[in-house]
């Protein structure tokens, strides 16, 4: 997290960052293909959200714009998987000229800014793809699973009332005029919303193809019917959203229930999961072939 640089890493249950783990044993815990590909880099970052409030309208830079004006690998693309439902804001209504965006942020018009947005009810089981650039907020009391380029990198355009410094900190220490600019204020139409958004997708077909190029998502349901799926070899991080399920690879086996999240290496090999139960598996996105 920006500013603390330890805040929120994954430590091992030997004790060990996982940070640390990876650099010790890139091929160990990504794959050979993936370190070819994209070097010790998990491309990857996976978290629980929960929003005690509605959170604020903000965006985040795409890849060259971070790459130019911050130095970093990565912009920030996003998905959420929805636990628990609510209301998200995603994506400019109609068209607005980026002065009276930046009057609104000046003046800190909570009321205005929200009201550019699109307002769309989700639920659990669906899955929101947002794109660098796109305006969002998410609503108050909604419990996701989010999947992400490993930044925090965000554009705050709302701080009043948030307990934030949005004027020191929101514009990513390049000016509002510069960090603005890497908003995308194209509007945003019913039926291109409706591409971003999956209801009650199952297997790998959670996310549009425009994800692939940043993570993948599989969801999967086990049951007395379905006794057990078989997964890919390769690195990813396992959270139980219902149920109990057994998690298997050359490891030995693991019971896991809702809640729990588990971090795979590619040297665990195949997986396995049964019992009764559903999982998400996020994944880096697929080496070039």
């Amino acid at each position: 997290m920006a500013g603390h640089p330890t805040l929120g890493l994954t430590t091992l249950p030997d004790g060990r960052l996982l940070v640390d783990a990876l650099a010790a044993d890139p091929e160990g815990w990504l794959g050979p293909e993936h370190v070819a590909a994209y070097g010790a880099d998990t491309r990857l970052l996976v978290k629980l959200l929960h929003a005690g409030q509605r959170l604020p309208v903000h965006a985040h830079p795409d890849r060259e714009f971070a790459n130019r004006w911050l130095g970093r690998t990565h912009g920030k693309v996003e998905a959420w998987h929805i636990l628990t439902g609510g209301d998200v804001y995603l994506g400019v209504r109609a068209d607005v000229d980026l002065a009276d965006v930046a009057a609104l942020v000046d003046s800190q018009d909570t009321d205005g800014l929200l009201a550019l947005l699109r307002r769309r009810r989700v639920e659990r089981g669906d899955t929101v793809y947002v794109p660098a650039g796109m305006l969002h907020a998410i609503g108050e009391g909604i419990l996701l699973a989010e999947l992400q380029e490993p930044e925090d990198l965000s554009i705050l355009l709302e701080w009043r009332g948030f307990g934030l410094d949005g004027a020191a900190d929101g514009h990513l220490g390049v000016g509002f005029d510069r960090a603005l600019a890497a908003v995308d204020l194209r509007p945003v139409s019913e039926e291109a919303l409706d591409a971003l958004i999956s209801s009650d997708a199952w297997g790998s077909r959670t996310l549009p193809p425009a994800a692939a190029e940043y993570f993948r998502l599989e969801r999967h349901r086990v049951s007395a019917d379905l006794i057990e799926i078989t997964l890919d070899r390769g690195f990813a991080i396992v959270l139980v959203t219902d149920g109990s399920i057994t998690l298997a690879t050359n490891g030995g086996e693991q019971i896991l229930a809702a809640g729990a999240t588990v971090v795979v290496p590619w040297d665990a090999g195949a997986m396995t999961i049964s019992g009764s139960g559903e999982v998400l598996v996020a994944r880096p996105p697929a080496p070039p072939s």
